[in-house]
């Protein structure tokens, strides 16, 4: 798992190619003026997510992981707390589901703030939990980018 502010972003364009289009799309591009929906970068190799909710009280949290796509997760709009945890200390709760590339985990693990301009980089190996409600639910403007694994 990897954690900054977007504006360090080119530090990190060096863990691929991949990584550098996701942050490159980010660093670009004013999400508020931007519909919610599936955004193409590099076809099915990098596309981009855009999605407006309310974040979830903790209860409500599910721990997931992903095979085929690491996932490039940035706050483009309010603050939320995003969970982490390695894979190898959480439990399959829901086995994977190859149509949707997912695993359902369950477990603990650490939680950081996610305020506007952070960006979070989730492998394969990494648990996540995203989307938390920091002190209280709000809206939040998020942006994930999916970056096929080499």
């Amino acid at each position: 798992m990897v954690i900054d502010n977007i504006k360090n972003a080119d530090k990190y364009f060096g863990l691929g190619i991949g990584i550098k289009k996701a942050l490159q799309f980010i660093k670009e591009n004013k999400f508020d003026s931007l519909n919610d929906g599936k955004y193409e970068i590099d076809g099915a190799e990098v596309y981009a997510m855009i999605s407006r909710y309310e974040s979830k009280p903790m209860e409500k949290g599910s721990w997931e992981a992903h095979r085929k796509y690491i996932d490039v997760q940035y706050v483009a709009g309010g603050i939320e707390k995003m969970g982490y945890a390695p894979l190898e200390k959480l439990t399959v709760s829901q086995e994977y589901k190859d149509e949707k590339d997912i695993t359902r985990l369950t477990g603990s693990g650490d939680f950081l703030t996610a305020k506007e301009g952070t960006f979070a980089i989730f492998y394969p190996t990494d648990g996540h939990m995203p989307g938390m409600a920091f002190d209280k639910q709000q809206n939040v403007l998020k942006v994930v980018v999916k970056v096929l694994v080499d």
